[in-house]
C-alpha cells in the first residue's frame, strides 16, 4: 500500500461512518435503543446508541473500496495469506459480524452479563477457528520459537474477549473509547508497516478512519453514543488487527505494541476487576472507580478528561513503537519510563486507594467497600456506557 491508496481508505472509512450516522440515530429511535439519564449515568437528556451500525458501515465501505481498487485501479491486495500462517479471510469477518450482533442485541433488548459474554466467546472461536491465532512467539531467553500448540486456541479466544471488553468497559465518556481506539489503531498502523504486514495495515487504517469519523457525532457534547455494537466491535476490531500484526513476528516485544497502545483502558480494567474482587462485588457490577470518574472527581471537565486520556493513550503507543525500534539499553530505558508513566497514573488517581483501604465488612456483604468506591447500584443487563 502507497501513501496514496492509505490515505483513500482512511477517508473511505471516515466519510461513509459520517454519512452512515443519521441512519444509526434513526435506526436507535425506532427501536428504542436510547440511553436515558439514570442515577449512574451523566447525560442529562436521551441520547440514542448503537452508533456501531454506522461503524460497521465504515469498515464494509474500507473494505469495498479495497477490492474496487485493485479490480480497476492495479492496487496490491492486502489480503495475501503468509505461506507461513493461513488465515481464512471470510472466517475473520464472520466473528467480526457476529460480535457486531451481540452488541446490537444488548442495545436493543439488553443481554445478562453471562449471555453476552457467551456470545464474545463465540464470535472469538468463528475467529480463531478462521487460523488466526497467537500459536507461537519468539524466545526471548534463547534461539527459536515458543510454540503454544493446541492452547493457541484457548489463548486467542481469551486475548479477543478481553480486548472486547476493555474498550466496552472505557467506553463512559464521550468520544473516550473512539479515540483511544483510533490512537491504537494507527500505532498499529505504524507497527504494520515497518514490519510489512499489508493486512494489518489495511485493516488499523480503516478501524482509524471510522473512529475519527464518528467523533464528528460523539465528541462532547454527543448526539449519539456507540453502544455494545459500537464498543464491542472496535475492541474485537483492534484484538483482529493487533492479531494480524504480530501473529506471524519473530519478535517478542512486537507482543508489547497491541497492550500498550490499549494500555490505559487494559489498566482501567485490571484495577477494576481487582476492586471489585477486593469489595466482594460482582465483577460486571458497575462503580464510578474508573480512571474517567476519578479524573471528574478531581475537577477535570469530561472534555478534559477524554483529552487526558487521549494524551496518556498516545504516549504509551509513541513507547511501544520506541520499544520495538531500538535495542540493548535503550529498550530498557524506555520499559522502565513506561512503567513510570503507569505507576504515576494508578498512585496520582488513586486507583488501587478503595483495595488498599481494606474497608469491607462481611455482614454487610461488600456494601460498605462499594460506598466507598462510589458504586452504584445497575440492572445486571446494562455495562458501563456512554454519558453526556
Amino acid at each position: 500500500m502507497n501513501w496514496f491508496e492509505c490515505f483513500a481508505l482512511f477517508l473511505v472509512a471516515l466519510l461513509a461512518t459520517v454519512v452512515l450516522v443519521p441512519l444509526a440515530k434513526w435506526l436507535a429511535v425506532k427501536t428504542d435503543a436510547i440511553d436515558y439519564p439514570s442515577a449512574r449515568r451523566v447525560n442529562k437528556r436521551p441520547v440514542p446508541r448503537m452508533g456501531g451500525v454506522a461503524m460497521l458501515g465504515g469498515l464494509l465501505a474500507a473494505l469495498a473500496a479495497v477490492q474496487l481498487g485493485v479490480h480497476f485501479l492495479g492496487w496490491k491486495s492486502p489480503f495475501v495469506p503468509h505461506p507461513s500462517h493461513e488465515v481464512n479471510y471470510l472466517g475473520v469477518g464472520a466473528g467480526v459480524l457476529f460480535m457486531f450482533a451481540v452488541g446490537v442485541v444488548d442495545d436493543i433488548k439488553g443481554l445478562r452479563p453471562k449471555v453476552k459474554l457467551a456470545g464474545q466467546i463465540v464470535a472469538s472461536c468463528i475467529t480463531a477457528s478462521s487460523g488466526l491465532l497467537l500459536s507461537s512467539v519468539h524466545n526471548p531467553f534463547g534461539a527459536g520459537f515458543i510454540d503454544f500448540g493446541w492452547f493457541a486456541y484457548p489463548l486467542t479466544v481469551f486475548y479477543l474477549v478481553a480486548f472486547a471488553n476493555v474498550i466496552n468497559l472505557i467506553d463512559g465518556l464521550d468520544g473516550l473509547a473512539a479515540g483511544i481506539t483510533a490512537i491504537s489503531s494507527l500505532t498499529i498502523f505504524v507497527f504494520s508497516v515497518l514490519t510489512n504486514r499489508p493486512d494489518a495495515a489495511f485493516m488499523s487504517l480503516a478501524l482509524a478512519g471510522v473512529c475519527v469519523g464518528f467523533l464528528q457525532y460523539n465528541f462532547y457534547p454527543a448526539s449519539i453514543f456507540m453502544g455494545d455494537s459500537g464498543s464491542l466491535l472496535l475492541g474485537f476490531s483492534l484484538g483482529v488487527v493487533s492479531l494480524f500484526a504480530v501473529a506471524r513476528s519473530a519478535l517478542f516485544v512486537s507482543l508489547l505494541v497491541p497492550l500498550l497502545a490499549a494500555g490505559v483502558p487494559i489498566i482501567d480494567t485490571a484495577v477494576a476487576i481487582i476492586r471489585r474482587l477486593r469489595a466482594h462485588e460482582p465483577i460486571d457490577q458497575a462503580d464510578r472507580g474508573h480512571i474517567h470518574h476519578r479524573l471528574m472527581q478531581a475537577g477535570f471537565s469530561q472534555r478534559a478528561t477524554v483529552l487526558i486520556m487521549w494524551g496518556w493513550t498516545a504516549a504509551l503507543s509513541a513507547c511501544a513503537v520506541l520499544i520495538t525500534e531500538l535495542h540493548g539499553a535503550w529498550r530498557i530505558v524506555v520499559f522502565l519510563v513506561v512503567a513510570a508513566l503507569t505507576a504515576f497514573g494508578i498512585v496520582k488517581l488513586r486507583l488501587l486507594q478503595p483495595v488498599l483501604l481494606h474497608h469491607y465488612n462481611p455482614r454487610s456483604r461488600g456494601k460498605r467497600g462499594a460506598q466507598q468506591q462510589g458504586a452504584q447500584p445497575e440492572d445486571p443487563a446494562e455495562d458501563d456506557g456512554e454519558a453526556s
